[in-house]
């Protein structure tokens, strides 16, 4: 029996994924390796080979490296319960005139309960994964997510609705070292392919990144459904025609398809009417929004005013701001109002919105709307 605990890596064949199972291998754990199917790629209908996760070059990658290092390793075919659910969210959404992010619906409902459930079958103490973050327990007793020390590569956004029972036998062991540092581990572990190797950040289950073919082919008739609405401005005058709401995203400025002799950008979307409002970059700053499906990480409630700082996007440096809850009939904060100190640019209903307090992810939740008062 290890000194350290059993541990149940999820690999994706990838240069994180696996440094990480062999870190914890060398540190004494029982590691378990574990690849996770999710999605065939022959199925989305794209043109583009598979890359990423989800291939059997991935699969056969992470299998090797269990097997040179003599721990075992399983295939997980989570295919059935990714799709009704994550899937079904990403097309919903985008049909409801909001822009998804379904790698966070994949983190938090999909992939790390599969994880915990198949640990538990396996007896094994701990989950495991490639991201970067860190999670620590704070004075209260709750586990915190907080950031990684690579900055450039911190992942603590997309981990806000992980639950409390997860985080507690969660191991990220990569938020404590820089991407380089994991890259020489790929080298002195005897991966220079790996160490070498291109990231992919397209969603998995759109392989060659057309998020609107994969729309198109997912449900029937849409591009007759939607084609041919108006783009307006913000007083209503139509400026042209669209190709159908679904097909662009708050902040857009590229791939408009029409020329408008200065630049222009997506500021709202309306699936009702089948229309897509357009103007300057200064329309798309916002001071306040209304956030939903919250989940707490940090502490059990929200105080009204709590000061954070609120990133609105993955890359976004966040903006100072306050908090005020949103009692349910339950009294519990289902929502939550965020006023900007400075105005926020881009604020797409859909994305996630995090909290933060100084590196600690307070919680997070859905964008449901912007406000410029």
């Amino acid at each position: 029996m290890s000194r350290k605990g059993k541990v149940l890596v999820a690999m994706s064949g990838g240069i994180d994924s696996t440094v990480t199972a062999l870190m914890l291998n060398d540190e004494g754990y029982e590691v378990v390796g574990i690849t996770m199917k999710t999605w065939d790629y022959s199925s989305s209908g794209g043109s583009k080979k598979e890359t990423g996760c989800c291939n059997l070059d991935s699969f056969n990658d992470a299998r090797m490296a269990a097997v040179q290092h003599g721990f075992a390793h399983f295939i997980l075919d989570i295919r059935e319960e990714f799709g009704d659910f994550v899937i079904d969210n990403f097309v919903e959404e985008y049909l409801a005139g909001r822009t998804p992010n379904p790698c966070v619906l994949c983190n938090t409902h999909i992939k790390w309960r599969a994880l915990l459930k198949r640990a538990d079958a396996l007896g094994c103490d701990f989950i495991a994964t490639g991201h970067y973050a860190k999670i620590r327990q704070h004075e209260n007793g709750r586990f915190v997510v907080t950031k990684a020390v690579d900055e450039t590569k911190d992942q603590s956004y997309v981990l806000w609705g992980l639950q409390p029972d997860l985080l507690g036998r969660t191991l990220l062991p990569l938020g404590t070292y820089r991407k380089t540092e994991i890259r020489q581990m790929a080298y002195d572990y005897g991966y220079p392919e790996l160490a070498n190797k291109s990231e992919s950040y397209e969603i998995c289950f759109v392989p060659d990144n057309d998020y609107r073919g994969f729309l198109k082919r997912r449900v029937s008739g849409l591009q007759e459904k939607v084609n041919g609405g108006n783009f307006v401005d913000k007083h209503g005058n139509i400026l042209g025609t669209h190709k159908g709401y679904p097909f662009y995203t708050i902040g857009q400025r590229k791939g408009l398809d029409m020329a408008f002799g200065k630049p222009v950008f997506v500021t709202k979307i309306d699936p009702q009417s089948n229309t897509v409002m357009l103007g300057d970059e200064n329309d798309l700053e916002q001071n306040e929004m209304l956030v939903s499906k919250l989940n707490l990480i940090k502490y059990d409630s929200i105080t009204p005013g709590m000061e954070a700082v609120t990133k609105i996007r993955y890359k976004d440096k966040g903006t100072l701001s306050n908090l005020y809850p949103l009692p349910s009939g339950t009294g519990q904060a289902l929502s939550v109002r965020v006023r900007f100190y400075e105005n926020a640019k881009g604020i797409a209903p859909g994305q996630s919105a995090v909290f933060y307090e100084d590196d600690d992810v307070i919680g997070g939740g859905i964008i449901q709307s912007g406000v410029r008062s």
